[in-house]
């Protein structure tokens, strides 16, 4: 299968069309990271999203609609919560769980009685799915446990002759997943921290909690299980609080002939000696928005990745910490 990427326009979309209503998956950019999309009530192009990927079948996906389309189509039931959240971040990187009322296919929850529903707001993305007009199932168009891709070109690396066409929207500007929040409680729940924090869902609600899962219990969304994100070159992670010993441990290695380069922020990288460093930035979005290109450009340049987590792990920070913790698990 040749893969190929195109610019979104008539003809491209056209295509996709054609390929999502046949039953195959399409990849298409969002705010947050690329997804790789198909039609989420037929069973069969469900199942073969998880084939594509390598995607483990107990790691439930998400569904992307347009901002136009009646969610209650999809959902049981949608609480006054939601509905003001929705109001105040959709179109945007937020996924909300609901019951579901069975209409997609039970590939998609991975036999859960919930479904996962997001908005992006990448207007992009927006074309795509008001030209498609059918919920999508999406997850991130990556071989699975691969840091996400955030350019086409990512993409295509993991995909290429598993898929025909990648749709090409520039690079994400988000850089981590959607914030993904479980509303079938009497507050909403955290389940996977991302652009959207507590903070800003309980300024907006009331209140909202973190969701850590079970022993044993079935994962609720993507990102609480597995290892993720991960870089094809070695990783290690130090706390802020243990820069220095990063710093020696990657003069050490550069000693003994290693190719490491540190990754972290723009103030760190200024407070410690090092020549080879991807600086993720200054600000909390620049960090969230360069954290997997950096990790994409370290593994194609690194034998070593030494991150330093950045001072500040609360808010946005919250999402990036949880992804770089996984992408640096062993």
């Amino acid at each position: 299968m040749q893969t190929r990427i195109l610019q979104i326009n008539e003809d491209s979309l056209n295509e996709s069309r054609k390929i999502i209503m046949n039953g195959g998956a399409v990849a298409f950019p969002t705010e947050t990271v690329y997804g790789l999309g198909a039609n989420a009530y037929d069973n069969t192009a469900v199942e073969n999203i998880f084939k594509i990927k390598g995607r483990p079948c107990d790691n439930p996906l998400i569904v992307h609609v347009h901002n136009e389309y009646d969610i209650l189509s999809l959902v049981s039931y949608v609480p006054e919560y939601a509905k003001l959240l929705a109001k105040a971040y959709l179109p945007g990187p937020l996924t909300m769980v609901y019951k579901s009322n069975g209409k997609v296919s039970p590939a998609v929850s991975c036999g859960l009685d919930t479904l996962a529903i997001r908005v992006p707001s990448h207007k992009e993305a927006q074309k795509f799915l008001k030209y498609i007009d059918l919920p999508i199932a999406a997850p991130s168009a990556n071989v699975s446990k691969h840091v996400s891709p955030v350019t086409a070109e990512h993409v295509f690396s993991d995909l290429d002759g598993r898929i025909e066409i990648i749709l090409d929207g520039g690079k994400c500007e988000g850089g981590i997943e959607s914030t993904v929040v479980d509303c079938t409680s009497d507050i909403p729940l955290i389940l996977r921290s991302g652009l959207i924090t507590r903070e800003m869902i309980a300024r907006v609600v009331g209140d909202c909690g973190e969701y850590s899962v079970k022993e044993g219990e079935k994962v609720r969304s993507p990102g609480m299980k597995y290892k993720h994100y991960s870089p094809l070159c070695r990783t290690m992670l130090f706390d802020y609080n243990e820069k220095k010993r990063a710093e020696e441990k990657y003069a050490e290695c550069i000693l003994e002939g290693v190719n490491a380069y540190i990754l972290c922020d723009d103030a760190t990288a200024k407070s410690i000696k090092a020549e080879k460093v991807l600086n993720l930035g200054k600000t909390e979005t620049e960090i969230a928005s360069n954290l997997y290109f950096k990790l994409r450009e370290g593994e194609n340049i690194a034998e070593l990745i030494i991150a330093i987590a950045p001072e500040k792990q609360d808010g946005v920070m919250a999402g990036v910490m949880n992804r770089l913790t996984k992408a640096c698990k062993n």
